[in-house]
């Protein structure tokens, strides 16, 4: 089959599409046919050198995929059968003509919906719902500050907490990704690039500040992020687009707010349960409590958003495009017909 591949970390010239042995289906594991998959800022770093995939996980890229089921392994229960239209969650292997996944791990391709939108749904969505719901404990009438506002992860977020029937405000760099998040539902946006969006979440609060921040730039936010955050506030960390150091007096603005600091990363949850759930607690959940809002004829109707198509052989293309911050959703991989 045709994978994805680098033979040593650095930029996206360092990725070509090479020949590779086709998988074969593990105990309880099923064998699916690619037809997209989606890129996350993980596949970038990892073709780095800088975050390697988890002990035993395929070492090509790719975090999500969707296609059709081709083989099931020994000891399937049978919730699947071949022909069957799916996307999952991957701890690596998706950016493949095929690659196997555990079957807990699998979730049907909703109703009306191509590959490629369903291809956009498992990373971002699954991290979105667990951070707001896992971690966050996100309540009815909670305001949310969503950081990256037209990531994958921001523009699922704002919808999921627009179902959770609380109050998403977001940050972005550009006004076309705040009109694209106003689209989807956000109440609030700000220009982090040109204002202070911890001031202007203040104002839009009327003081009382966000009762959660899903922050995926870390370091360079710190103080902004706690002058913004509401008594008993609840921070969540995902992700270090600004590194990891902070300099300044954290401990004791947080203690003067009594709030917390949680952190989380998707890909290394495994069968030991994390935060109250491992991956396949979390996919059953969203499957049963989201999945149903993707069909036609729901209110609200969740839709995820794809920014562009590249086929296979422009990988290198596609990541030089996340790389920039171009993109307002999702890119998407489509495989070889």
């Amino acid at each position: 089959m045709l994978a994805v591949y680098f033979d040593c970390p650095g930029g996206p010239e360092n990725l070509y599409v090479k020949e590779v042995m086709k998988p074969h289906p593990g105990e309880g594991e099923v064998l699916v046919k690619v037809s997209a998959s989606a890129l996350n800022r993980a596949d970038l770093l990892q073709r780095r050198g800088k975050y390697p995939p988890p002990k035993g996980a395929s070492d090509i890229l790719g975090l999500e995929a969707a296609g059709s089921v081709a083989g099931l392994g020994p000891g399937c229960k049978g919730q699947w059968k071949i022909g069957d239209a799916v996307m999952a969650l991957l701890s690596g292997g998706g950016q493949a003509e095929y690659v196997t996944v555990p079957e807990g791990y699998l979730m049907p391709v909703p109703n009306d919906m191509t590959f490629i939108q369903a291809a956009a749904i498992p990373e971002a969505w699954l991290t979105a719902f667990q951070l707001l719901h896992f971690v966050g404990k996100i309540q009815k009438g909670e305001r949310v500050l969503i950081h990256a506002g037209a990531s994958g992860v921001g523009m699922a977020a704002i919808q999921l907490v627009r179902l959770a029937k609380a109050i998403p405000i977001v940050t972005a760099g550009t006004e076309e990704k705040l009109k694209a998040t106003a689209n989807a539902g956000a109440a609030a946006g700000f220009n982090y690039k040109n204002e202070d969006f911890s001031e202007k979440v203040l104002a839009f609060t009327q003081g009382s500040g966000v009762d959660v921040i899903l922050d995926c730039v870390a370091g360079s936010y710190w103080e902004k992020n706690l002058n913004c955050l509401s008594t008993d506030g609840r921070w969540i960390i995902y992700g270090l687009l600004s590194g990891g150091e902070v300099h300044g007096d954290l401990l004791a603005r947080l203690l003067s707010k009594r709030a917390s600091i949680h952190t989380s990363l998707l890909r290394s949850r495994d069968k030991e349960a994390s935060n109250g759930c491992n991956s396949e607690q979390l996919v059953k959940t969203f499957t049963e409590d989201v999945l149903p809002y993707f069909s036609g004829g729901t209110s609200p109707f969740l839709q995820p958003f794809v920014d562009s198509v590249y086929p296979l052989h422009e990988i290198a293309e596609a990541h030089r495009i996340m790389e920039e911050n171009k993109n307002i959703g999702k890119i998407v991989i489509e495989m070889p017909a």
